[in-house]
C-alpha cells in the first residue's frame, strides 16, 4: 500500500476520454429496416451539419497507418477485428465489407475554458478529437470527446474527472450554482473565439423543462455539440433525435502522467478510481471519501495492479476501473508509459479506449431493447386492432434485432492478452452485463412467445369455426347431392332463369355460411355438449337453445 506523502506538484500529463452514449429514435418510415442513420447525416451539407465521416487508417492512405494501428488490431480477437475493421479483400478480389460501426468528427473545437468553481481560475483543455459512434441495425449514437492538458494541479485533475463528464446539473446551492458540474464551460474554436457555453446555473430552464416534459434539459454546451442531432424532447425539428439512455454522467476513461505515483495517498487512489473529486480544502489530504468498511475492499475491485511495481518498461503503473470510469496513472519520466507510438498511452488511446467502448457499447445496445419492450407495452391497446398490429410489428422487429445483436456485437472475450482480458472483464462486471444480457433477452423471448402462443390461439379458433361450418354445411350438402339427386329440373330452362336460380342459391348460401360463422362459437359449444355422452337429452336441448340466445340475456 503506498504511504501518504506530500503531493506530486502537478499532473505533468493529463487526458480525459468521455463516451456518452445516447439512443437515436427510429427515423420515420424506417420501421422493421435495418437501421442506418449516419446516412442522413452523410447526405446534410456543411452549412447543415459540422459532421464528417472519418475515412481511417485501415480503410483510407496507407500512408498513415502507423504501428500503432497495427498493434491496436492484433489485439483483438477475430471476430472482434470484424466487429472493429470490417473485413478487406478476398484472395479472389471480392468486395471489402466496411466495418458495422461508422465513425464521424467535427473539426471546428479546438479547446474547451472550464471554470471548476465560482472564483476559480479558468482552464483551457486541448481538445483531441469530437467524434460520433454508429452502429449498424442499432438505434445508438455515442458521443466521444478526448481532451488532454500539461501540469495541473491534482486536486484539479480531480475535480475536472468529477465535474467535466455531466449532461445536465444534479441540482443548484443555496446562491443558485450548479452542483458537481462545471462552474462554466465554453467551447472555443481555433482563434480562441467562443462557440458555445454552459447554462446549468439557470435553475429556471431547467426545472421548467422537466415539469412539462417529464425529461431532463441537455445542458446547452453539450446540446450545441451533438447539432444537427436535437434532443427528443426538444421544441426544435430534426430528422435524428435522441434520448438520454443511461445516466446523466459520461462513462470516461483517462490517462495521468504523475512525478511520483507512489506519493498519492490511499484516498487519492479512491478518489480516482470512484471519480468522487478533490478532498475539500477543509480535509486531511488522507481523509477518505467513503467510511472505512465500504472501502475495505477497494484495491481488489476496483485496481489492477499488474505493473504496480518498480521494475518493467513502465515501473509504478496502475490502473484503476468501476466500469463507470477506467484510469491508468503512472510515471512520467518514463519513456515508455508517455510514447504515444509503442507506449502506455498509445495502448490507452487504442486498445483501452476500444474495450471500454465495447462494454458500454454493449450496455447501450440492452438497455435499448429493454426501452423499446417498455414503450411497445404502453402504447398497447388491446381493443385497437391497429394498435395490436404495432405492437406485434415491434416485438418481432426487437427479437430480429436482438438475434442481431447476439450474433454480431455480443461477446464475453474480446482478447487473448492478459492485460485487455482482465481489464474488459473488470469493466464487464461492474456494469452487470451478464445478468442485464440475460434479463433482456427473457423479456424478449417471453414477449416473442406470447404473440407465439397468441398466434396459435387465432389459428385453433379459426380451425374451430371452420370445423362447425364444414360440419353444418355437410347436412346441406349431402342432403341435397343424395344419389345425384336435383330437386328442380331446371337443365333445359332459358339461361336467364338458370342464372336467376344460381344467384339465388348462391346468395342463399353465403348467408348462412356467414351467419354459421357468426354463430361458430356457440354451435361449437352446442357440438360439445352435443358431443358428451354425460349430458341429458334436456342438457343438449338447452344448449341449442343457446345458440340464439343474447350475450348476456
Amino acid at each position: 500500500m503506498p504511504v501518504a506523502q506530500s503531493h506530486p506538484a502537478c499532473v505533468r500529463e493529463f487526458r480525459q476520454v468521455l463516451l456518452w452514449p445516447l439512443r437515436l429514435m427510429p427515423v420515420r418510415g424506417s420501421e422493421g429496416q435495418h437501421a442506418k442513420p449516419w446516412q442522413l447525416l452523410a447526405d446534410m451539407g456543411e452549412e447543415a451539419s459540422p459532421w464528417r465521416e472519418v475515412v481511417d487508417e485501415f480503410t483510407g492512405d496507407s500512408s498513415r497507418f502507423h504501428e500503432r494501428h497495427y498493434n491496436e488490431f492484433v489485439t483483438f480477437l477475430p471476430y472482434v477485428q470484424r466487429f472493429l475493421y470490417g473485413e478487406g479483400r478476398s484472395r479472389e478480389g471480392g468486395r471489402a465489407t466496411g466495418s458495422p460501426m461508422r465513425v464521424f468528427r467535427r473539426s471546428d473545437v479546438s479547446a474547451v475554458r472550464a471554470v471548476l468553481r465560482p472564483g476559480d481560475a479558468p482552464i483551457t483543455l486541448d481538445i483531441v478529437h469530437v467524434d460520433l459512434y454508429f452502429f449498424l441495425d442499432l438505434d445508438l449514437v455515442l458521443l466521444n470527446v478526448e481532451v488532454s492538458a500539461r501540469d495541473l494541479q491534482l486536486a484539479q485533475a480531480q475535480e475536472l474527472l468529477y465535474r467535466f463528464g455531466r449532461g445536465y446539473p444534479a441540482g443548484w446551492d443555496a446562491d443558485g450554482h450548479a452542483q458537481h458540474c462545471l462552474y462554466s464551460a465554453e467551447w472555443l474554436d481555433a482563434a480562441g473565439q467562443v462557440l458555445a457555453a454552459s447554462d446549468a446555473n439557470q435553475r429556471d430552464l431547467f426545472m421548467a423543462h422537466v415539469s412539462s416534459h417529464r425529461a431532463p434539459r441537455i445542458s446547452a454546451h453539450w446540446a450545441w455539440l451533438l447539432e444537427p442531432l436535437v434532443s427528443d424532447h426538444s421544441e426544435r425539428s430534426g430528422p435524428l433525435r435522441y434520448r438520454q439512455i443511461e445516466y446523466y454522467r459520461m462513462p470516461q476513461l483517462a490517462f495521468l502522467a504523475l512525478d511520483d505515483p507512489r506519493a498519492l495517498s490511499r484516498s487519492d487512489f479512491i478518489r480516482f478510481g470512484l471519480v468522487t473529486g478533490a478532498a475539500p480544502p477543509s480535509d486531511d489530504d488522507t481523509c477518505l471519501p467513503y467510511s472505512e468498511e465500504h472501502l475495505a475492499d477497494f484495491e481488489k475491485r476496483f485496481c489492477y495492479d499488474r505493473f504496480w511495481s518498480s521494475s518493467g518498461a513502465a515501473p509504478n503503473t496502475r490502473y484503476l476501473c468501476s466500469g463507470h470510469s477506467l484510469l491508468v496513472l503512472g510515471n512520467a519520466s518514463s519513456p515508455f508509459y508517455v510514447c504515444r507510438d509503442r507506449g502506455v498511452l498509445a495502448q490507452f488511446r487504442h486498445q483501452h479506449f476500444l474495450l471500454f467502448l465495447i462494454a458500454h457499447f454493449q450496455k447501450a445496445a440492452l438497455l435499448m431493447f429493454s426501452d423499446r419492450l417498455a414503450e411497445a407495452l404502453k402504447d398497447l391497446d388491446i381493443a385497437d386492432a391497429a394498435s395490436v398490429r404495432r405492437f406485434k410489428r415491434t416485438i418481432r422487429d426487437s427479437f430480429a434485432g436482438f438475434l442481431r445483436f447476439t450474433h454480431r456485437y455480443w461477446f464475453h472475450e474480446v482478447s487473448e492478452q492478459a492485460q485487455v482480458r482482465a481489464l474488459f472483464r473488470m469493466c464487464a462486471n461492474h456494469l452487470g452485463l451478464d445478468s442485464l444480457y440475460t434479463e433482456v433477452k427473457e423479456r424478449i423471448g417471453e414477449m416473442n412467445q406470447y404473440l407465439d402462443a397468441d398466434s396459435l390461439r387465432r389459428q385453433a379458433n379459426t380451425v374451430v369455426r371452420l370445423t362447425v361450418v364444414t360440419i353444418f354445411g355437410l347436412i346441406g350438402t349431402v342432403t341435397t347431392g343424395f344419389l345425384g339427386m336435383n330437386l328442380l329440373a331446371e337443365a333445359d330452362a332459358p339461361l336467364g332463369r338458370k342464372l336467376g336460380i344460381f344467384a339465388l342459391v348462391f346468395a342463399l348460401t353465403t348467408a348462412l355460411t356467414i351467419y354459421t360463422m357468426v354463430k361458430s362459437k356457440r354451435l361449437s359449444d352446442f357440438l360439445d355438449v352435443l358431443s358428451d355422452e354425460r349430458a341429458t337429452a334436456w342438457q343438449k336441448f338447452k344448449a341449442l337453445g343457446l345458440v340464439w340466445r343474447r350475450a348476456g340475456g
